[in-house]
């Protein structure tokens, strides 16, 4: 896809008359000044300004604009490699940041590992403590079963020695029956209690056991399970970080993707840009060289003006016969006051009058007869000869140190192109009726008009000051 200004195209050169109309200033005004030569373009946009002409009075409008577009689009490509240059920074900074969240994450990983290993081993713990106290819990059932199976004869012997404690039986004076019993009882007793005190004492014995046990594997699961909810917690914290470590490395890669997508367009638009601001640079070289070509042709035209009028003034000196001058003899600015008016007629308009458009009139409107002749108001070069818009057949003529007359409204002209022409010499014939321009179609009279405008460098002048006399009194020969 392109993007930028699209490029511009110079124009075809016009046909010889229009630029001579064009150069004249008929309509258009004063010609285009030419271009100062300059070295050709650059692609560089620090030197691109730099070539600009100081003269910027000199361009042309076309160049003017080739100028402005470059500027512009050196402009947006100066934008281009500052967003380019802040788009590698960004990737720089989002790739340093990339790295660190996956060495971060590689350490999360490695403390997750660590602290599986620690819960598997609280799970061992765990699992040998519950079978210790597993052992301890049959070894307490076993001794209470010894002790439920024995408790008949354990209640007999401890209520006989409830007994006698309570209630002793007498040392001398006794019956026959009660002796009898404390015989007996004392030989029960003397063959119980050893084998009881034995067994309470080993009993006592595995009971506080047990209960140290008891004690200590409770002590144990309760540090165990403390141990293992500090694990979960730091499990799940663990977890949570690597979770927004994630989170946090896809969103930087997503960030980096799309910095690059960034750099790839600035990248391609910097170059469409530098296509661009070459194509123009190479434009406006051509139509620098195109003006610099029309420049030294006009200078040429000039020199060879020049040496037309010293040859003529040569030929003057040398009194040859006025066919023969291929020159004017003299400067036009230094003949006020000694021109006749190109045919007989009546003024209507002059210079500066309202010209029927709202604005002031370039010329002079004369009134002439039909089929009047029209002469050459002095010597000069046809530049123009042929028909132009609304105001019929026209003539123009180069009359030298910059002036240019134009004659219009004529309905034939009987010279050419290049033709050199004397003072008073027949040029052309009027028409039968007006000539139809806006001027002229503002008049009360039907009769032919004649156009006369004096241009000095392209500027309408007023042509007053070179008449002598009246348009009724006219010309009909060459008296130069």
């Amino acid at each position: 896809m392109r993007t930028g200004l699209p490029l511009l195209k110079v124009p075809a050169p016009l046909r010889t008359r229009a630029l001579a109309a064009v150069a004249l200033g008929l309509v258009l005004g004063a010609s285009p000044a030419p271009l100062r030569a300059t070295e050709q373009g650059t692609d560089d946009p620090a030197k691109a300004q730099a070539a600009v002409p100081a003269d910027a009075d000199a361009l042309t409008p076309e160049e003017q604009k080739l100028l402005e577009q470059r500027d512009e689009n050196l402009t947006e490509l100066r934008a281009a490699a500052n967003d380019a240059e802040a788009a590698q920074k960004a990737l720089e900074s989002l790739e340093s940041d990339l790295a660190g969240l996956q060495s971060e994450q590689a350490q999360l990983a490695a403390r997750l590992e660590e602290t599986a290993e620690r819960r598997g081993e609280i799970d061992r713990r765990v699992a040998d403590g519950e079978a210790r106290l597993t052992a301890l819990n049959e070894r307490q059932m076993v001794l209470r079963r010894s002790l439920i199976d024995r408790r008949a004869v354990l209640a007999e012997v401890l209520a006989g020695l409830q007994r006698i404690g309570r209630d002793p039986p007498p040392a001398l004076l006794i019956s026959p029956d009660d002796a009898l019993s404390s015989v007996r009882s004392a030989i029960l007793l003397g063959a119980v209690v050893p084998e009881i005190r034995s067994e309470t004492e080993a009993l006592a014995r595995d009971l506080e056991e047990l209960a140290q046990l008891r004690k200590s594997i409770a002590t144990e699961r309760n540090e165990l399970a403390e141990a293992l909810e500090e694990n979960d917690r730091e499990s799940e914290r663990l977890a949570a970080l690597v979770t927004e470590k994630l989170a946090l490395q896809e969103e930087s890669e997503r960030r980096l993707e799309l910095e690059h997508q960034r750099a790839a367009l600035l990248q391609e638009k910097s170059g469409e840009l530098e296509e661009v601001i070459a194509s123009l640079e190479a434009e406006i070289a051509r139509q620098r060289e195109a003006a610099l070509a029309a420049r030294r042709a006009e200078e040429e035209r000039r020199q060879r003006i020049t040496e037309q009028l010293e040859r003529a003034h040569k030929l003057a000196m040398a009194k040859l016969p006025e066919k023969n001058r291929i020159a004017p003899a003299y400067a036009f600015s230094a003949l006020k006051g000694t021109l006749y008016y190109p045919a007989r007629g009546e003024t209507l308009r002059y210079f500066g009058a309202a010209d029927g458009s709202g604005h002031g009139l370039s010329g002079e409107l004369l009134a002439t007869g039909q089929g009047a002749v029209v002469t050459a108001p002095v010597d000069g070069w046809v530049v123009y000869a042929g028909r132009f818009r609304s105001y019929g057949h026209t003539l123009i003529i180069d009359a030298g140190d910059g002036y240019h007359l134009v004659l219009a409204g004529l309905d034939r002209i009987s010279v050419a192109d290049g033709q050199f022409v004397l003072a008073g010499e027949p040029v052309a014939t009027m028409g039968p009726t007006r000539m139809a321009g806006a001027a002229a179609l503002t008049l009360a009279t039907d009769k032919p008009t004649l156009y006369i405008e004096f241009r000095k460098d392209g500027q309408a002048v007023d042509p007053r000051p070179w008449w002598r006399g009246t348009a009724s009194q006219g010309r009909a020969s060459n008296d130069t």
